[in-house]
């Protein structure tokens, strides 16, 4: 399937590893040009050698940025061309019981998840709806509808960014630009394996058994039994970023393997 992301630049946030990563390569491998964001220009540089390599596309290049200095989000802001599609995909999540989630984690995690992808769409918004053409999506979580008792305040900003992505779209009725949210279950990236092999050597079981144990006790909900590939992720992303995607705006999309009940 053509996607007909060709002449389309894309910025995705948080890009060099993960899902944020695997976005980046399913949007250059459909021929769009991609600008890639990591916390240092080192890492960006060696995510973008890796891009071309791996996409054969050239027209791919980064900028550094950190997410939780307001400064840097302006730095970049203004180095970005016209943006067509936009991919908040920034984020950070650790596992802590409530009680021990002072009030400075609740703030970090509220600037970085939530601020930052209002920090880029207030500015890149109003130009796409100038050329009356643009996609914006919000990389959520499943946890902003099955909150997680292991990571309130991670939920809590994954909630928010459903609220404000629907509440964007409203802005953008009758016109050629769309705002949606995705929905990602449990996922293999970098952070996930990490939690994984914690839970391992804490139990002294393997990485395997400590994955069978998290979808056995943390999540039985999950249909698949297993965490999503990040790929799996970009591929819904893709399609949502693209024109064939026009009648879909202001949705929370799931792809969490089934671990959300409600039906709605």
């Amino acid at each position: 399937m053509d996607l007909q992301l060709n002449g389309k630049t894309a910025f995705i946030s948080g890009s060099t590893a993960g899902i944020g990563y695997a976005i980046a390569q399913r949007l250059a491998s459909e021929g769009a040009d991609v600008i890639i964001n990591g916390r240092t220009q080192e890492a960006v540089d060696k995510a973008v050698s890796n891009l071309k390599n791996t996409s054969g596309n050239i027209n791919i290049s980064g900028i550094g940025a950190d997410f939780g200095k307001v400064d840097d989000i302006n730095a970049l802001i203004q180095k970005l061309p016209h943006i067509d599609i936009l991919i908040n995909n920034v984020g950070i999540f650790e596992p802590k019981p409530f009680a021990e989630i002072p009030d400075e984690d609740w703030f970090r995690f509220f600037d970085i998840n939530v601020m930052s992808g209002v920090r880029l769409s207030r500015t890149l918004v109003p130009k796409m709806q100038e050329k009356n053409w643009g996609r914006v999506i919000f990389i959520s979580s499943e946890t902003a509808v099955s909150q997680a008792e292991e990571m309130i305040h991670y939920g809590m900003t994954k909630t928010a960014q459903i609220s404000i992505s629907r509440g964007m779209s409203e802005m953008t009725k009758g016109t050629g630009v769309t705002v949606n949210a995705i929905l990602p279950g449990p996922t293999k990236s970098r952070g996930i394996e990490g939690f994984v092999n914690d839970m391992a050597a804490a139990g002294n079981i393997s990485p395997a058994e400590a994955e069978a144990n998290f979808f056995k006790d943390i999540r039985p909900t999950s249909l698949i039994q297993r965490f999503a590939k990040v790929e799996e992720v970009a591929d819904t992303v893709a399609y949502y970023a693209s024109p064939l995607a026009s009648a879909t705006n202001g949705a929370a999309i799931r792809v969490e393997g089934g671990t959300i009940k409600a039906i709605i």
